[in-house]
């Protein structure tokens, strides 16, 4: 598309009615208006920002509960049907959304959770990707070291906790910055389960607004943008020592 053919198109949103769209670097005429507008004159914003730092907040703190433990058992415990079971759980981390979503609205809408925070939440929680993530940290821990620990007396707690979780740090946080920037911009999901606006997070809240609001749109946008790249410079070494874990052979 050349220059013109997008100066055309794009006229009638960024340029006033009695003026030609100017293509400058640094506005002529700098203005925080949309700031104060998004940040203290407009309720709704605030109402779906809260609705994404709860689901996601909620969904982070479900997936450790349920994600550590199954990883710590799966790369310390010689149960039956061990890889059988680690095999069924790379085959769901593998299935797309659509595949499930039938499944899950039956399920949900069985417990009564559709059209609440819960129906976004409870599948988030049972994710089968942080367990692997996970487990390949604790695949690192030697074998001979737990077998020490127990002989000296300590139990499964204490080898879980001073052993198991140091070393798998780089896992779990680096699970927890890959589900913050997964669920931050979740589109499928709350689309699918939730109806009533007042409980749409972020992700679905910017596509609704109007072309004609292009201001607006662009300062809930870069609002909406500050939280996920906190969160991935923060744990960007982590990100890093996760990804190379679980990249590396049993």
């Amino acid at each position: 598309m050349s220059r013109y053919e997008l100066t055309e198109s794009l006229m009638p949103l960024m340029a006033d009615r009695e003026e030609l769209i100017r293509w400058d670097f640094i506005p002529m005429y700098p203005t925080f208006e949309h700031y104060i507008r998004v940040l203290f004159q407009t309720p709704q914003f605030f109402v779906v920002f809260w609705n994404s730092v709860k689901i996601v907040i909620c969904i982070l703190a479900g997936q450790l509960l349920i994600a550590v433990p199954a990883a710590w058992a799966f790369a310390v415990y010689p149960f039956r049907f061990r890889k059988i079971l680690f095999t069924l759980y790379i085959v769901l981390m593998l299935m797309p959304f659509q595949v499930t979503m039938l499944s899950n609205y039956l399920v949900l809408d069985g417990l009564g959770l559709m059209d609440t925070h819960g129906a976004v939440i409870l599948p988030a929680v049972f994710s089968t990707y942080p367990v692997f993530l996970i487990y390949r940290g604790f695949c690192g821990l030697p074998k001979g070291l737990i077998e020490a620990a127990r002989i000296d007396g300590a139990g499964e707690w204490t080898i879980f906790r001073h052993l198991g979780l140091p070393l798998a740090s780089g896992g779990i946080l680096s699970a927890v910055v890959l589900g913050f920037l997964e669920y931050w911009s979740l589109i499928e999901q709350p689309l699918a389960f939730l109806k009533d606006q007042t409980l749409w997070p972020l992700s679905l809240y910017l596509p609704e607004i109007s072309i004609e609001q292009a201001g607006y749109s662009f300062v809930a946008s870069i609002i909406t943008l500050i939280p996920a790249v906190f969160v991935f410079l923060s744990g960007r070494e982590y990100l890093e020592q996760g990804i190379i874990a679980s990249a590396m052979k049993e």
